[in-house]
């Protein structure tokens, strides 16, 4: 889909259909709906005053022009109420009307800019929202539907109409929101991809064709490596797979020095049975987004080679499969990661822990300034938040700041949990260093507790992820969420500045 500023009246655009919007509680159309209104000869209002229009938020109402419009269509779409009206929601009320409207066979868009000036919203804002609404609202994977369906119409323009002296900001806008959307999308793709297709080798060749394409550095390190830096934690979850695990190393240099300002580790476990510990059959097709949090930190570095950002930004991602097999790690097995810590494994599920023990002693081991990680790490952080939003951890509440400000930018949310010292003591072993597993209750707390034994003293901000939806909503669709990329971008962007 091409997004596209233009200078003109939206009343005198011709479109598939025009974007308008409405606000829950007004009586009367206003601004740019009053104008359309008028053209239609009151159709709009006399809708609000039968109740049809209500403006509630992602609420969506077509009406046909008839001629009286160069447009063929107009789509009225809700806000809610003014006084709550966020960015957010215009990002998610476009993707609602943009992915009604494709149901509807429309093909062309166009909408100005919605809710500038309410709220602290910025002309700026509002078009990146709608420039992003638009892309991941109306993402589809249909990689590997052979039938054409009949009803499926992809949407091939949305045009953002402004003014001759904001086009410029208009233009600025639209890009910032494409790279951040198309990244979150590549993500998206990823993590869609089933398990016999999305291998740890097809993810390390993921990440050289992003490297290729955007000029980044890529290393992956193979078995051999592994053994010899003393990787015990992904070496052990790998054993019980046929397909050899890779460490993924992404490099962005925006600057002349060879510090890592930023590591971002990411989990990728490209498929979790859960091991000897297997899992319940229910929802195990699922679990081949468990690489959700690596391919998210490898979107972003693709994101921010775009941007061309003064700071210098590291992926990692260790990527193996967790099957049960007769070599499999097994309960109770003692192992060692790269920082030397030996590790009880009470329960082979709860392997993504030690995969990333290692990509963490790797982060520190080259000195990175700051790490976060991403992973999908607990279904016991979504218990405790649901899917609104993730789970915070940290060492660092300067970093954690700053990250949970990102999130809400971007929508991507992030609420802090505590790090009490006390939750440590469910993680001592009687046989080894540290076990990976605690009890039942706190278990995304005593997750993060135990991810902290492998970062040192280095600024570290863990985040417990979702990174599928069983539904459509806003701009999320369902299948792969593609978080947290836009807010991992738009952290290290506010970083680098």
């Amino acid at each position: 889909m091409e997004i596209k500023a233009v200078v003109g009246n939206i009343v005198n655009i011709e479109a598939g259909a025009i974007i308008i919007n409405h606000f829950e509680g007004l009586s009367q159309p206003e601004g740019d709906a009053a104008a359309v209104d008028k053209a239609l000869s009151g159709a709009i209002s006399r809708l609000i005053e039968q109740g049809e229009i209500k403006g509630k938020l992602n609420e969506v109402t077509l009406l046909h022009s008839l001629g009286k419009l160069p447009a063929q269509r107009v789509a009225v779409a809700g806000l809610g109420k003014k006084t709550e009206l966020t960015v957010n929601k215009v990002r998610g009320a476009v993707a609602e009307t943009c992915r009604y409207l494709r149901q509807k066979g429309v093909t062309s868009l166009a909408s100005t800019a919605q809710g500038v000036g309410i709220n602290g919203i910025s002309l700026e804002s509002s078009a990146q929202a709608i420039t992003e609404g638009a892309r991941l609202g109306l993402y589809a994977f249909r990689h590997y539907i052979t039938k054409k369906e009949d009803n499926f119409t992809e949407v091939k323009e949305l045009l953002i109409v402004g003014k001759e002296k904001e086009k410029p900001l208009l233009e600025s806008a639209i890009t910032r929101g494409s790279i951040l959307a198309e990244a979150a999308n590549w993500a998206r793709d990823l993590v869609n991809e089933p398990g016999n297709y999305m291998t740890p080798s097809q993810m390390a060749e993921a990440a050289r064709q992003l490297a290729k394409s955007y000029g980044l550095k890529v290393e992956v390190l193979e078995r051999e490596q592994m053994v010899k830096l003393g990787m015990g934690g992904l070496l052990g979850v790998s054993q019980g797979s046929q397909q050899p695990p890779k460490l993924i190393i992404l490099t962005y240099k925006g600057k002349g020095s060879d510090e890592v300002d930023l590591a971002l580790v990411g989990k990728g476990i490209t498929f979790d049975s859960g091991g000897i510990s297997i899992k319940p059959s229910e929802g195990m097709d699922e679990m081949k987004g468990d690489m959700a949090g690596g391919a998210s930190v490898m979107a972003a570095l693709s994101a921010l080679a775009q941007f061309k950002s003064e700071i210098n930004v590291m992926a990692i991602v260790p990527a193996t499969e967790n099957l049960p097999s007769g070599s499999a790690l097994k309960p109770g097995d003692i192992i060692t990661a790269m920082n030397g810590k030996t590790i009880e494994v009470l329960n082979t599920d709860a392997e993504g822990r030690l995969i990333l023990a290692d990509a963490l002693s790797y982060a520190t081991k080259l000195g990175a300034k700051a790490i976060i990680d991403a992973a999908t790490l607990t279904g016991a952080c979504r218990v405790a938040l649901g899917g609104v939003c993730y789970g915070a951890f940290t060492n660092n509440q300067e970093l954690a700041d700053k990250v949970i400000a990102a999130g809400k930018e971007t929508g991507e949310l992030a609420w802090q949990l505590p790090m009490y010292d006390e939750y440590k003591e469910q993680l001592k072993s009687e046989v080894a260093d540290i076990k990976n597993i605690g009890s039942r209750y706190g278990g995304a707390i005593t997750a993060a507790k135990f991810l902290e034994e492998f970062v040192s003293d280095t600024p570290w901000v863990h985040l417990d992820i979702g990174g599928i939806t069983d539904k459509e909503h806003g701009y999320l669709v369902k299948g792969a969420t593609g978080s947290p990329v836009r807010m991992l971008v738009t952290l290290i962007l506010s970083l680098a500045e």
